[in-house]
């Protein structure tokens, strides 16, 4: 498992006080905007105590699209991150639900970044051959004759 930035003591506190505060998992990754299993793992790693897995009343969310898009790699520590915390003994059917939802996009990220890798491969080819035509035909536009050039008598 690759290890993220380091925490710093001020994020340690942070995170101390809201799990005091009973701020479920998902809150507190987005207070201080770290992912869900970071926080997880930091506060397993603290002994800390937390209400939930944060998923309380609400089937809404913000959608950010990052400017970078993860790599194979990263969806699947994401993917083997969720199969891990579905072997948990205890977990309630919302959370349950969460973590196959989890799986089951990574399977059909996993699928479209294979099918956006090849079209990056198509739409690179496409642009080389577009320069490369225009680059002959301004060859053969210069090698061409004039309108006013008059041909040469052959003897």
């Amino acid at each position: 498992m690759p290890k993220g930035k380091p925490w710093t003591a001020e994020e340690e506190k942070q995170l101390r006080e809201l799990c005091e505060q009973g701020k479920p998992v998902n809150v507190i990754a987005a207070t201080m905007n770290k992912s869900f299993q970071a926080i997880k793992r930091k506060i397993e790693r603290l002994n800390l105590k937390v209400v939930g897995h944060g998923i309380h009343g609400t089937t809404t969310s913000r959608l950010s699209i990052p400017d970078d898009l993860p790599s194979v790699e990263e969806a699947l520590h994401v993917l083997c991150d969720a199969l891990d915390d579905l072997n948990q003994k205890g977990l309630d059917q919302t959370e349950v639900l969460r973590l196959r939802t989890i799986i089951q996009g990574i399977k059909i990220y996993k699928e479209l970044f294979a099918d956006y890798v090849n079209y990056r491969g198509i739409e690179a080819k496409m642009i080389e051959m577009e320069e490369k035509y225009e680059r002959l035909a301004a060859q053969a536009k210069s090698n061409s004759p004039k309108p006013d050039d008059k041909p040469i008598a052959q003897a």
